[in-house]
């Protein structure tokens, strides 16, 4: 039994990658599923294998979950087609889309062909993983995104400001308050002022002054 071994890469991310061995016999939907294992994704999503060409050029699909149209349209299912059925080139190359509502774009091509099959090996099976899959934002975790977003504004602001750990002593000094304190601390010093000239003013104006101008 030959072993086919893919290199799937992600289009718009040239550092991640997964190599993966699988049988020949198996399907594509086998190859569907081994490749978000490695990825951490959701298998169970509308997605599609196309046979393509040198240049990624897609041609005939082959598809899991399709929509009625491409039922109506007599579209190749993954569960029914066995790699080998496509493999016409010892570098066969497939463009595959996962998730039609959200899609990741990647580049599957054959890099090897092992003529027998590790028994002690359960295929498909991870060969070689590089890089972290993107995270998807999907209802199941745009809460715990949000909420890393947020986190992680707050620290760029504090890089802003060229904030390092020994600044913690200094912020705590200032009761907490934190760059507004500075702020504060000059309006009591323009309020210290007002009242010392409200008082020169009274003075000015008191009883004594008036009876000196009238001994005068």
């Amino acid at each position: 039994m030959a072993i086919y071994r893919f290199r799937i890469s992600f289009e718009d991310y040239d550092d991640i990658s997964r190599e993966i061995d699988i049988k020949s016999n198996q399907t594509f939907e086998d190859l569907h599923r081994a490749i978000h294992r490695s990825t951490g994704y959701d298998a169970d999503k509308s997605s599609s294998f196309y046979v393509s060409t040198d240049n990624w050029i897609k041609g005939e699909e082959i598809a899991i979950h399709p929509n009625q149209r491409k039922i109506d349209n007599g579209v190749t299912l993954m569960e029914k087609s066995k790699l080998s059925s496509f493999i016409d080139d010892p570098h066969q190359k497939f463009y595959y889309i996962y998730n039609f509502d959200r899609p990741y774009d990647f580049h599957v091509e054959l890099i090897k062909i092992i003529l027998d099959a590790d028994p002690k090996i359960d295929y498909p099976y991870l060969v070689k993983s590089v890089g972290e899959a993107p995270k998807i934002i999907d209802k199941s975790n745009i809460g715990s995104f949000a909420a890393s977003t947020t986190a992680n504004d707050d620290f760029d602001f504090l890089n802003e400001m060229d904030f390092v750990p020994e600044d913690t002593d200094e912020l705590e000094a200032m009761g907490g308050r934190g760059i507004n304190a500075e702020e504060t601390q000059e309006s009591d010093e323009e309020e210290e002022q007002e009242d010392e000239f409200g008082d020169g003013e009274e003075d000015y104006g008191n009883d004594d002054y008036g009876n000196d101008k009238e001994d005068y």
